[in-house]
């Protein structure tokens, strides 16, 4: 059976890193797409794996890395999400079959969701990718949403600052909400690449566990007795917050607003943060993790 062809643009992210592994396990030929001048060089070298240099901003930069590939997937940092046009026609000129964007969030069919900024440039693109699709059949497009990263987000104090033992529990803290470690987003990645006209055209939905706030302290607590420092905020107030911060312009903190706008739309059962009555997980082989696991997940990064 011949190999199957995958570029992977950012591969040296956060996401991008597990998807690359995730994707030489299974056996794939990766060509990894990497900034002129990036960070090419972190990446381990692997018989499977090619390494190209490109300009993302430029179609015929790309186009001839991309030749010969069936899949594409997009991991550019959040604030290049708007810029995934070049790629996506990059991939039509090359006859790539399937591109997988740089979504990976919030459900960006909800009506609220969409008019968060941070979530303005996926919709775009997911209309651009539908256009292209229209006026050339052979090219479908799949986006994921897996709510927020639960192994990373918890790392880096977003849901709960574990190291500190404290914690703004937003609306209270006992919103269910749809998390996903980051091993399963890749999984869910091999999901689409396998299972391709089944996840052509649409959003696919998953997630690792449906958690809340207190839920996860309370685990922390059991493990070790400390108590914690909690404040509750409501997301409306994060979400003016972030809308406050854009309006400064370049003086603003582009990026706590749209950590802030992504906290609003998974953390807030209005923006459908609960992904549980229509998950893709089955068909994808990702597998919830047990109250055990994810008990133990927990306990791990305390």
């Amino acid at each position: 059976m011949p190999l199957i062809q995958v570029a992977l643009a950012g591969a040296t992210g956060n996401l991008g890193i597990p998807i690359l592994e995730a994707l030489l396990g299974a056996g794939f030929g990766v060509t990894a797409l990497s900034r002129i001048g990036g960070h090419s060089s972190r990446l381990r070298p692997h018989p499977n794996l090619t390494i190209r240099e490109v300009d993302f901003n430029s179609v015929r930069s790309m186009t001839p890395s991309l030749l010969g590939a069936q899949v594409v997937i997009s991991c550019l940092a959040t604030l290049a999400i708007g810029k995934q046009d070049p790629l996506i026609d990059a991939a039509v000129h090359a006859g790539v079959k399937r591109f997988i964007p740089a979504e990976f969030g919030m459900d960006s069919r909800n009506p609220l969701c969409v008019q968060l900024p941070v979530c303005v440039p996926k919709v775009a693109t997911q209309r651009y990718l539908l256009e292209k699709s229209n006026a050339n059949p052979g090219f479908t497009y799949t986006s994921i949403a897996n709510g927020l990263f639960l192994d990373w987000c918890l790392k880096e104090g977003i849901i709960l600052n574990l190291a500190q033992h404290t914690a703004t529990l937003y609306n209270g803290g006992d919103v269910p909400f749809s998390a996903t470690i980051q091993a399963d987003i890749a999984k869910a990645v091999v999901g689409i690449i396998e299972h391709q006209a089944e996840t052509a055209n649409r959003i696919v939905y998953i997630h690792s566990a449906l958690v809340t706030q207190n839920r996860l302290i309370q685990y922390a607590k059991d493990k070790d007795g400390r108590e914690w420092d909690t404040v509750v905020k409501d997301t409306e107030e994060v979400r003016q917050e972030s809308l406050a911060e854009l309006a400064k312009g370049p003086e603003g903190d582009i990026d706590a607003a749209m950590l802030g706008f992504s906290i609003c739309g998974c953390l807030d059962t209005d923006y459908g943060c609960d992904f549980s009555r229509h998950l893709d997980n089955e068909l994808l082989g990702v597998k919830e993790l047990s109250e055990a696991e994810l008990r133990a997940l927990v306990e791990r990064l305390l």
